[in-house]
């Protein structure tokens, strides 16, 4: 058994992996901003005119309280694109 061989194609696996998955997580980065868009979070923050807490977000979006650790999860995966395109 060659031990080069097996070693160049392990990290040949793992560079398609990591391809794989930088793929995925550029899929929910790009969703995730679709999805804060359509809610029209932005406008609302930027209408309030100043930061607002996600409680106070959630009740103007009037969104329904069990779907708040969503919003919560949304917004603060999202905070990158809200934060750094300002």
């Amino acid at each position: 058994m060659d031990l080069t061989n097996h070693g160049e194609q392990y990290s040949e696996l793992l560079q398609a992996q990591v391809h794989s998955w930088n793929h995925i997580l550029n899929f929910i980065n790009s969703m995730s901003l679709k999805c804060v868009v359509d809610l029209g979070i932005p406008d609302v923050i930027h209408s309030h005119g100043y930061p607002m807490t996600i409680s106070e977000l959630i009740v103007v979006l009037q969104i329904n309280a069990k779907k708040a650790p969503c919003i919560q999860r949304l917004v603060h995966f999202s905070s990158f694109w809200l934060i750094h395109t300002s």
